[in-house]
């Protein structure tokens, strides 16, 4: 089988997902095409190796429709030869895009694929594409589906975390994730986003606040309180744990996952095209697993999606330097440390999703661009990174440095 080498890892800034974010103005198609160029301007790349170009997109509608993977390879002026394909597995869909590439070139059937993601969250927001699993009434009855806000509050109210561990953890990621853009720890992979007569739309992530602190946290209210009790999804949720008497409702804006734009692709191939091209492999895909879970608390998949993957590989958790884990809400990376027995040190050591925002469909690219950078600076070797996915399942995927 032959190894699938990332010989490159860029990704845009995260701007805000709303009308007055940086980003707002560029469709998404740029988002993503000015990452295409960018891996072929960096890398000097002749585009007609590149085989296929594999795009994760959430709600895949409207700009992000019509299969926006070869939208973007046209609007790039890759060679007509490149083909792409759009998919989707909720939130982890950038990182599920990673690892069917990194299949494809395994298997022997692809030589050099470009994979990752975009969302333009403030231009094509969260649920445009609807769907049977949050729609029909039947459906969410019948399995117990509540929003990910009153499940992130269940599995709080579960395993007894509190919101001041939850707003003790968030003002923590606001400040590695300053302390990393002041150091510069993401200009290798950043690329800025420019307008049409070339000035810089966003060139650092947007969404940083470093004055946050627990006490200005405390400040805000529940964001899944009302929605909860109002809407009877609390007693929905209860009906799958009855031995919680009432769900506690921790969670809110600032230790939630922001609302984002952006992108990001790596580029992933054999040994033999990164000779032909004149490449040089940064690391490699070890392997990666996937798994479903109890879909009502929903966000558990990440433990169960990484011992699955450790026990495949003969590995335990000690072997993994650095992990980066979706901070989609507070608890799930906090359930994960203590799940598994990490250290918070090793776990998002420059910040996450709460303060750098989630762009659905291009966060897991972003995470594994994050990862390759972080493991150089800190000269590691095995990199590990996991998301919560909608729906119930979780997603790992090693990788080595090289």
């Amino acid at each position: 089988m032959a190894e699938a080498y990332i010989y490159d890892a860029v990704r845009t800034p995260r701007g805000k997902g709303k009308a007055d974010g940086s980003l707002h103005e560029a469709q998404p198609v740029q988002l993503l095409a000015s990452l295409l160029k960018a891996v072929q301007e960096r890398n000097n790349l002749d585009t007609s190796l590149v085989d296929d170009v594999v795009a994760g997109c959430v709600s895949p509608v409207g700009e992000q429709g019509a299969d926006i993977a070869r939208t973007a390879v046209l609007e790039a002026g890759y060679a007509e030869t490149v083909a792409g394909v759009q998919l989707n597995r909720f939130c982890s869909s950038g990182l599920e895009a990673i690892n069917t590439a990194s299949a494809h070139v395994m298997s022997g059937q692809a030589d050099l694929v470009i994979a990752g993601g975009v969302e333009s969250m403030s231009r094509v927001p969260m649920g445009s594409d609807g769907g049977a699993l949050f729609t029909n009434p039947a459906l969410i009855g019948r399995h117990k589906i509540v929003p990910q806000g009153i499940s992130a509050d269940l599995i709080a109210t579960k395993y007894g975390f509190s919101r001041e561990d939850l707003d003790r953890f968030s003002a923590e990621s606001h400040r590695r994730a300053y302390e990393a853009t002041q150091k510069g720890y993401f200009k290798k992979s950043l690329i800025p986003i420019l307008d049409q007569i070339g000035m810089a739309l966003l060139t650092e992530d947007e969404g940083i606040r470093p004055q946050t602190t627990v006490e200005s946290l405390s400040a805000l209210k529940p964001a899944f309180e009302m929605m909860g009790q109002m809407g009877g999804l609390n007693a929905l949720a209860l009906q799958k744990y009855p031995e919680i008497e009432r769900i506690n409702h921790v969670h809110h804006a600032g230790n939630s996952s922001q609302i984002s734009d952006g992108s990001g692709l790596l580029l992933i191939g054999n040994k033999e095209v990164g000779e032909k091209a004149g490449l040089k492999a940064r690391a490699r895909i070890h392997s990666y697993a996937i798994i479903g879970s109890e879909p009502t608390i929903m966000l558990t998949g990440p433990a169960p999606s990484t011992r699955k993957l450790l026990k495949k590989n003969g590995m335990n958790i000690n072997d993994i330097d650095i992990f980066e884990v979706n901070e989609a809400f507070a608890v799930v990376p906090m359930l994960y440390m203590q799940e598994l027995g990490i250290d918070h040190s090793k776990v998002n050591p420059n910040g996450g999703a709460i303060a750098m925002g989630h762009p659905l469909g291009a966060t897991g690219a972003i995470l594994i661009s994050t990862l390759i950078d972080e493991l150089e600076r800190q000269d590691k070797t095995l990199g590990l990174a996991t998301l919560c996915i909608g729906g119930g399942m979780g997603i790992s995927t090693i990788i080595e440095r090289i």
